[in-house]
């Protein structure tokens, strides 16, 4: 697949290996001629047959020298597909297409070889996804390589393309934990770009070899499997530590949802007291209950239940 034309007017060279990828270049390749010569690969071409008293077609080829010009215009789309599809071949592939005197039927003898009947592409299909879905990131692997090994998998259908982020971001080894954690709680994955994530995992991934190279010539006497051992644990509690702020953050959350429910509970307790209460003028009962603060207003000496901007609700 490396073989082709090194000029923009030559196409690319298909070899029989990578299909997928020779395909969506050669789709550009014909766009790029003019439209009409990409969608007669699309709809096909015809040779125009002679036309009978009534206008009915018969057996009888028309002569080219009879043709109209749109006519004329058509079978050169034609031409200049079927000639960029047999230079973009190489002469094994060629072989199977030099037959071909229509451009579509050549890119559907090449469509059909190497994607399959519907079948086949759908068990294709079910094999990439399980494949993509049990594919996984290697200790030793960096995130531009993991990422390539990913896109290529990817690229060999369009339904995965819509999984990418979340894919790497499920599938990266524990010492990537805290940066997962932090991405999915700080941004919307769902909106965001595939270049962005990458960035910000490879500058992650840079902070934590440089932090080990520092270790590794700060102790250079130290026993390497016991050092790479405390790194794994140092990493594993810190994303421990973002897993417990974001569980703390959620106590606190349940904590004020009770504290609303205590102080309705109070109320109850306090109206039996209300008609003494009446006889305090304003300044001395916000002096006796003091201590009571309500939080729909936030003011004191009084609480949620009795709060008059509550009430108006």
């Amino acid at each position: 697949m490396e073989k082709e034309g090194r000029f923009i007017n030559k196409p690319p060279l298909f070899d029989g290996t990578n299909y997928d990828y020779w395909k969506s270049r050669m789709s550009a390749y014909l766009t790029s001629i003019d439209n009409k010569t990409w969608k007669v690969v699309l709809k096909g071409w015809e040779h125009r047959v002679v036309l009978d008293k009534d206008g009915h077609k018969t057996e009888v080829l028309k002569p080219e020298e009879e043709w109209s010009a749109p006519e004329d215009e058509q079978a050169f789309a034609n031409s200049r597909a079927l000639n960029a599809i047999f230079n973009g071949a190489d002469k094994n592939i060629f072989r199977m297409i030099k037959q071909c005197n229509v451009a579509k039927d050549a890119w559907e003898i090449l469509k059909i070889a190497h994607e399959g009947t519907i079948k086949m592409k759908s068990s294709k299909i079910q094999f990439l996804t399980t494949k993509f879905e049990i594919l996984k990131m290697k200790e030793d692997e960096t995130i531009r390589d993991y990422y390539m090994n990913v896109l290529d998998l990817a690229n060999s259908f369009d339904s995965l393309g819509e999984k990418l982020i979340m894919k790497i971001l499920r599938s990266l080894p524990k010492r990537f934990d805290m940066k997962v954690t932090t991405i999915e709680d700080a941004q919307d994955t769902a909106s965001m770009k595939e270049e962005e994530l990458i960035e910000s995992l490879q500058s992650f991934e840079i902070m934590i070899n440089s932090r080990k190279e520092k270790y590794m010539n700060i102790v250079p006497s130290a026993d390497i499997e016991e050092i790479q051992g405390n790194l794994d644990n140092y990493e594993n509690l810190v994303g421990s530590v973002v897993l417990l702020g974001r569980l703390f953050n959620r106590i606190l959350k349940q904590a004020n949802w009770k504290s609303e429910l205590d102080d309705q509970n109070i109320g109850f307790n306090i109206k039996e007291k209300q008609h003494d209460e009446k006889s305090f003028n304003t300044h001395d009962k916000g002096n006796q209950f003091k201590e009571f603060r309500c939080y729909e207003c936030e003011g004191y000496g009084h609480i949620r239940t009795e709060c008059a901007t509550f009430q108006k609700k």
